[in-house]
């Protein structure tokens, strides 16, 4: 990426700067109801489910969750628990940040205003936005924009809220599927992608690669 000054640095919220848990709790909650050897299997498939509900009509994450949650355990054969399932949900707001992001993400701070746009309800987002300990300009939520990422809707909200266009952003995210494949296809030419390892490296996306939050600052020339 050829140095690039944008009005607005924005970024994903959850797998990019919170650890999201929802896997590691997917293989404690269920540990004794899912065969060892296929753990990997019924991560992924609680994984593809997530996405899938979040493809139509906003509704409130909670649904998105435990929608999975069943769909996932009918695939599975197992008895599907809601006051299980709801754990996974009541537990986002207690996530906190990857180890890597608050130092590099102070510095940024202070010469780029920073915007999260996140598949997050308003009740969960800002007690972990809280524990991250870095000032964002602004919070934008799926809830607000009634739109769930990858659903261009939720990246228009986001430009109509900042008054600004894709020309004027830099989008950062550890997920190609749920951000930079349609960052990319809305005209946002500056992109980063945090390779935490959810995704496999596509460079066709056309993005800059950082291990992790440690490396924006230098992309930033800072």
């Amino acid at each position: 990426m050829s140095l690039f000054k944008p009005k607005f640095i924005t970024f994903d919220c959850y797998g990019t700067l919170i650890n999201f848990a929802m896997g590691p709790t997917a293989r404690r909650l269920f540990a004794d109801l899912v065969p060892a050897g296929g753990m990997d299997q019924f991560v992924a498939d609680f994984a593809g489910y997530r996405l899938d509900e979040v493809l139509g009509e906003w509704k409130p994450y909670r649904n998105v969750v435990l929608n999975a949650v069943e769909r996932t355990c009918r695939r599975w054969n197992i008895p599907f628990d809601v006051t299980l399932a709801n754990r996974f949900y009541d537990d986002v707001p207690t996530w906190g940040p990857w180890p890597d992001v608050r130092e590099p993400l102070s510095r940024v701070a202070k010469e780029f205003p920073l915007v999260i746009l996140s598949n997050a309800m308003n009740s969960q987002i800002h007690s972990n936005v809280a524990n991250i300990g870095v000032p964002f300009h602004r919070v934008l939520t799926a809830e607000d924009a009634r739109a769930y990422k990858p659903r261009m809707r939720a990246f228009e909200y986001m430009f109509d809220e900042l008054g600004c266009g894709p020309e004027d952003v830099l989008h950062v995210s550890s997920s190609l599927r749920y951000d930079l494949m349609p960052a990319r296809d809305l005209g946002i030419r500056n992109k980063v992608f945090v390779a935490r390892g959810h995704e496999p490296s596509t460079p066709e996306y056309g993005y800059t690669e950082i291990k992790d939050i440690g490396g924006l600052p230098g992309v930033l020339g800072l």
